[in-house]
């Protein structure tokens, strides 16, 4: 069933959104060779419990044992963090985090380089990135998710790259995960059609090489199965009749104040 959200739960998800930005970026800081990904974990965790009425939407969800999914290189997502996985300057670390906050969730993800990365490397990232905006910019009351699919599947394409097909997007709200599922691909003109209200969380998550998954033993990391690089980007976005509104994001009069 699809849970269309009213102007007040938008604003609660906002501020859970706010708060992932905020971590994401606290996160990516630490971002450095020889660190480990337990350790961006405990630096997620503790920003998120610092906010009264916030925790970590992820830990603990399906029994996943972490706050971050931090999922290295080939790693599509999922990825459980470990003191025992250190970062090397040329990996790429894709970070995904949610916030649950006064009964509310918000979901984001970025992928960041480790020190310098090959030039293929970084227009993955680049494309991956840009496929995002893309996808955002047709999450608009009118059209529908197969506008958003396209849009995100063309890009990468038409880079040469390739768009995993078995994980999409799906609708956030007072549940981590709601209907309607957001692939990253399709066909404009088909599918749901998107209405005022509706929340949902675009994420392409896209191979350098073929679009073909695999899932580890551990039951939850899921890889390329040609052993390619996978870059993941993600925002939570609230459907409104004046546009797309981006709910992960830090808003400007809060960066204005900081600079201040």
């Amino acid at each position: 069933m699809i849970n269309l959200k009213s102007p007040a739960e938008i604003e609660v998800i906002g501020r859970a959104g706010t708060l992932v930005a905020d971590v994401l970026d606290l996160v990516a800081e630490h971002v450095l060779p020889g660190v480990s990904t337990a350790q961006l974990d405990r630096i997620a965790e503790e920003r998120i419990r610092g906010v009264q009425g916030a925790s970590p939407a992820f830990k603990g969800l399906y029994g996943f044992p972490a706050t971050l999914c931090a999922s290295l290189n080939n790693e599509v997502v999922h990825g459980i963090p470990s003191d025992s996985r250190r970062l090397e300057s040329g990996d790429i670390l894709s970070i995904d985090v949610g916030v649950r906050l006064d009964g509310y969730f918000a979901d984001s993800a970025v992928t960041v380089p480790v020190g310098e990365v090959d030039p293929e490397v970084d227009r993955l990232l680049r494309v991956t990135r840009s496929a995002l905006g893309a996808g955002i910019r047709e999450a608009r009351s009118g059209k529908r998710l197969g506008d958003i699919g396209e849009a995100i599947q063309t890009g990468v394409e038409e880079a040469g790259f390739s768009v995993i097909r078995e994980l999409v997007g799906h609708g956030v709200g007072s549940a981590a995960h709601e209907e309607p599922q957001v692939p990253n691909f399709g066909r404009s003109g088909r599918g749901l059609r998107l209405e005022s209200g509706l929340v949902i969380a675009i994420e392409p998550m896209v191979n350098i090489g073929k679009r073909h998954i695999r899932t580890l033993k551990d039951g939850w990391t899921v890889v390329t199965a040609d052993g390619s690089l996978s870059a993941h980007f993600e925002h939570t976005v609230a459907i409104s009749d004046e546009g797309p509104k981006v709910l992960t994001q830090i808003p400007v009069a809060s960066l204005a104040e900081e600079e201040r």
